[in-house]
């Protein structure tokens, strides 16, 4: 448009904002990552241990899912999706680090341990020794054996070891549920299923702990 050459032209040199798209994107993105990023540290220092590198393992998986934030809100379950970017980026730090999962090491798998896990599974392993074919002999015979052997699980030994065998969702949901303490609700997002499915998986993993620390047990005294 041809204008007078006494009439001001208002130019703007700064470069143009970000478009409202791209706002909006960021605001979605920086409301989910308010909302989860405690506990993404939480979990992720278990795995790694050391708060340095847990703050620049969570950072690397924000940045990851930041910059594919459309593809990430395209998904079943964004909050599912997310959480397995951020198991992918603690493997790739343990194997770049030789390490292993630090869980057995921290505050909060002891006080589990103590407060929560070990008496549950204490249920599950009486159920299945009343019901079984040795019909609650085990404690009767063997009492200060066992005694013994649930003092070396109070102080982390061996459950850890059989936590590590479980499944990967198994595992994920006795660690959220009762090392860092997530309701049903929270840890069904994070698994992207639903909380009948997540009691299962509970359930599951609860009975194989059980079943897993009774076989020590066996082998102690000798029984099969």
């Amino acid at each position: 448009m041809n204008t007078p050459d006494n009439v001001p032209i208002d130019v703007d040199d700064s470069p143009p904002g970000p478009s409202i798209s791209h706002r909006r994107m960021t605001l979605t993105f920086d409301a989910f990552h308010e909302y989860h990023h405690r506990l993404w540290l939480r979990y992720t220092r278990t795995q790694v241990g050391d708060r340095a590198a847990t703050e620049a393992v969570v950072e690397a998986a924000c940045r990851r899912l930041l910059l594919d934030w459309n593809h990430v809100l395209e998904q079943e379950s964004v909050a599912a999706y997310a959480w397995a970017v951020l198991k992918e980026h603690i493997r790739d730090w343990l194997t770049e680090h030789g390490r292993e999962p630090a869980l057995a090491e921290t505050a909060a798998f002891d006080a589990a341990c103590a407060a929560r896990l070990l008496p549950e599974l204490r249920y599950e392993y009486r159920g299945h020794d009343e019901g079984g074919e040795h019909g609650g002999e085990h404690e009767d015979e063997h009492g200060d054996e066992h005694g013994g052997e649930y003092a070396a699980l109070e102080r982390g030994i061996g459950l850890y070891s059989a936590m590590a065998e479980l499944p990967e969702r198994q595992h994920d949901a006795i660690v959220l549920r009762y090392v860092l303490g997530c309701t049903d609700e929270e840890v069904a997002e994070y698994l992207g299923c639903g909380r009948a499915a997540l009691r299962s998986h509970v359930r599951h993993a609860k009975r194989k702990l059980a079943a897993r620390l009774n076989l020590r047990r066996d082998q102690r005294t000798g029984e099969r």
